[in-house]
This record gives structure tokens, C-alpha cells and sequence, in this order.
């Protein structure tokens, strides 16, 4: 066929080359293995696993006919329920009108890079969009990184040696906790010291806690308790209350940072207009909260944690180095113990790794290169969400309101997980 007439390839430079996010790619390589009738333990995607509760599922039934464009910022009843989740769970005041709502905070995080002037700093490991979306607006990006020692957190002296390299620099800094990709969480010193380094030296906060309701002992707090006046909150219903599909997000403004907020819903207005109507309606609904979601919460977190511990001990007594979870449904397991057995594998980096584990176990996990780690470090992320979370939450229902899931339990309603670990240890044993 002639090429004659047909368009030159002319794209931006700084999309080109961009592949597809490694989380929705080892997904669809997933899903199309198992079309194939191969057997795949899916630790890759970072789905929730529970349903959207059902009085959640209901306001989005009875608000289906909502068809009007809504105010860019968000439906004013939706801000004030956000903003009184605030204050009712963390004793944070916010102005309705200081909350942004969007189609996911995904859409949020890369509108603010777009219209914030200054550097971007991700500690790592990090969420393997962050970056990406950077590279797309042309951002600068100065990677910290962090220690495996200190569980992946970033840590306060290694923020303060980055500023104080040029202290009147704008940057803003995203702080992702619960982490993704490690689970982990800060103590509140931490989180302290951190706000007084970020105070110091005027930095823009963005603090992702978009997995803030899946602490696994149900006490998050967020550093804008300690930083208020330069931190925003980004968060929304795709985690804690499975409704990731929904794509609804919100971004939380102090008062002092009213002029980035401005920018972003004039950036909106002239992009998605306004967030679906109908799952709007429903998100006020979810962010009330009520006995229901509570109960939801709470058994939710209770699988979590004890899955999450379960995996941890797999590893863990196979020798493999992982800090311990905290919050999600993530782990960040290292392998360097087996680095001279998986080199008999002709194995060297973590893309090989997963890639092998993949071919050998039919188990899908991301590579630590995915999350800013070095090619050569034999680290890869985990997400113990191959589960059914309906069938779970149900049978932790007809279960005493203090019962703590027992290994049994676990086996019997997150098998694939457990199996997927044995079968991983196996193999790197072989």
C-alpha cells in the first residue's frame, strides 16, 4: 500500500515513545493469558477487591437520570460532604468550595502538574504514574531516593538535603501513603518532622491518601495536620471503597493555596468540563459514611491486614527482604538473597524477573523499575487482590464482630494470593 498522502508521524517529544502504564498493561497481558486458558495468580493491577457498598450502588441507580453539567469544581452537596469527612475523621477544616472534584485523581494529579510552576519531587519507589505524567507536561523531576531500612518512607533529612541545595527553588513534593507500591505507612513524628522541613522551605505538599481509609488499624492521619497552609489532599472513591471504574476523585484546598486551585478548575473547564453527574450524586452518599460503610471498612481492612501478614510470613521465612504491611494491598519484596540462584536463571533485573516468573509460575507482578528503582535491584511489587471481596466481606459477616481471620479463613477466601507466594518461594527455591 502507497504512502502516498497519508500524514507524517509527527508527535509530541514528549509523548513519544510513551508505552502504556505498566499497571494496566500487565492487566490486559493478564487478562489475555487467561483468554488463553493459562493459569495466572493476578498480583499486578492494584484493583480494590471488595464491591462499591451497596448503599453506594444505590445512589448511583436512583441518580441515573442526572444528566446536567454540573459546576466545574464539583456539585456543591458533594464538596460539603467531602469537607465534613474531613473535619468528622481527621479534624480538618476545609471550605466547601476548597474542594475539587474530578474523574479520578489520576485526571487531578496531572492537571496540577500542568499548571504549577516549580520542580517535581518523587521519593521512590514510587506510583508508576507520577513520573510519566511529568515527562508529559515537561516537568522537571528530581527522584529521592529512599532506604530499604527505613521501610521505603521518606525520610525528613533527605527532603531538607534536596532543598537545601537551592532553598528558594518552587517544588512540589507528592507524598504517597499508605505507599504504593510498599504498603507502608509514617508515624506521626514522622510525618512532624517532615511538615517542618516542607514549612521551612514553602514546598507544595501533595499528599496522595488515596489509600487513607485502608490503614490496616483504621488510624491514618494526614500531614495536613501538621502542614495545612501548603499541603492538598488528594483522594477519592477508587481504593476504600472499590469504586475505581467510577472514576471519581477529590483534591482538598487550604485557603492559601486558593490560586492553584483556580488555576486547575480554569484548566478543567477547557478539558472534562465536569465530572460524571450520576456518580457524583452517588459519591455524596459514600462520603457520609453511616453504620454500613463502617462495618465495610472495618472487615475490609480486618482481610487486609491478615492477608497482607499471611504474605508477608511466606516471604519472609523464604528468606525474600519485605517490609511489612501497613495499609493497601501492596508489598515491595526484594529478592537479592536469590540474586546468584536467579543469575543461574540468567536472571539480573527485575523486568527478567517478572518476566520469568510470569512465563515459569503464572504469577503477574510489576518490576520495580515501574516504580523508579534501578534496573539491576531484584525488587517487584505485589498486589494481593486476586480474590473475590464480596464472597470474603459475606462470610466474615456471619462471624463474631471481634473474630480476626485465621490462616483458615484466609486459605479458604484468598487462596489464589497464598498460592501464588507458595508457588513463587517454590520456584525460587528450584
Amino acid at each position: 500500500m502507497s504512502d502516498y498522502g497519508k500524514p507524517d508521524i509527527n508527535l509530541n517529544l514528549n509523548v513519544r515513545g510513551l508505552p502504556l502504564s505498566a499497571t494496566l498493561a500487565i492487566n490486559e497481558l493478564s487478562n489475555s493469558l487467561r483468554q488463553q486458558g493459562k493459569k495466572v495468580y493476578k498480583l499486578g493491577l492494584g484493583q480494590s477487591p471488595f464491591p462499591v457498598p451497596q448503599s453506594v450502588v444505590n445512589e448511583l441507580k436512583n441518580n441515573a437520570y442526572q444528566k446536567d453539567y454540573l459546576p466545574v469544581r464539583g456539585l456543591p452537596v458533594l464538596q460539603t460532604a467531602v469537607a465534613e469527612y474531613y473535619q468528622k475523621t481527621q479534624g480538618l477544616t476545609f471550605k466547601a468550595n476548597n474542594i475539587l472534584i474530578g474523574p479520578g485523581s489520576k485526571e487531578l494529579m496531572f492537571l496540577i502538574q500542568l499548571v504549577y510552576y516549580g520542580d517535581l519531587v518523587i521519593p521512590t519507589p514510587s506510583w508508576v504514574s507520577y513520573a510519566p505524567q511529568a515527562h508529559i507536561v515537561g516537568h522537571q523531576v528530581h527522584w529521592l531516593n529512599t532506604l530499604e531500612e527505613n521501610e521505603w518512607l521518606l525520610m525528613p533529612e533527605e527532603l531538607e538535603a534536596l532543598c537545601k541545595e537551592d532553598p528558594n527553588k518552587p517544588r512540589l513534593v507528592i507524598l504517597n501513603y499508605p505507599n504504593n507500591p510498599t504498603g507502608g505507612t509514617y508515624t506521626l513524628e514522622q510525618l512532624q518532622e517532615l511538615a517542618e522541613v516542607a514549612r521551612r522551605y514553602k514546598v507544595v505538599m501533595l499528599s496522595d491518601e488515596i489509600y487513607g481509609e485502608t490503614n490496616h488499624e483504621g488510624n491514618h492521619v494526614s500531614i495536613a495536620k501538621f502542614y495545612p497552609e501548603g499541603t492538598v489532599i488528594s483522594s477519592g472513591l477508587s481504593k476504600w471503597c472499590g469504586a475505581g471504574g467510577w472514576r471519581l476523585g477529590t483534591f482538598a484546598f487550604p485557603d492559601s493555596l486558593e490560586w492553584l486551585l483556580n488555576s486547575m478548575a480554569s484548566v478543567a473547564s477547557e478539558t472534562f468540563t465536569s465530572t460524571s453527574a450520576p456518580i457524583q450524586y452517588a459519591a455524596v452518599r459514600a462520603f457520609k459514611f453511616g453504620i454500613d460503610i463502617e462495618r465495610y471498612l472495618w472487615n475490609s481492612r480486618k482481610i487486609l491486614r491478615q492477608l497482607g501478614r499471611l504474605m508477608h510470613e511466606i516471604l519472609t521465612d523464604a528468606g525474600v527482604r519485605c517490609a511489612y504491611p501497613k495499609g493497601g494491598f501492596y508489598m515491595f519484596p526484594n529478592f537479592e538473597n536469590y540474586r546468584e540462584s536467579l543469575k543461574a536463571k540468567q536472571i539480573t533485573t527485575s523486568d527478567q524477573f517478572c518476566q520469568r516468573l510470569l512465563n515459569d509460575v503464572g504469577v503477574a507482578v510489576l518490576p520495580g523499575t515501574a516504580f523508579g528503582r534501578p534496573a539491576g535491584e531484584l525488587t517487584a511489587r505485589l498486589s494481593y487482590v486476586d480474590f473475590d471481596g464480596a464472597r470474603a466481606l459475606s462470610a466474615l459477616e456471619t462471624k463474631p464482630s471481634d473474630y480476626e481471620p485465621d490462616d483458615d479463613f484466609i486459605r479458604q477466601h484468598c487462596g489464589e494470593n497464598i498460592i501464588a507466594m507458595e508457588k513463587t518461594v517454590e520456584w525460587l527455591k528450584s
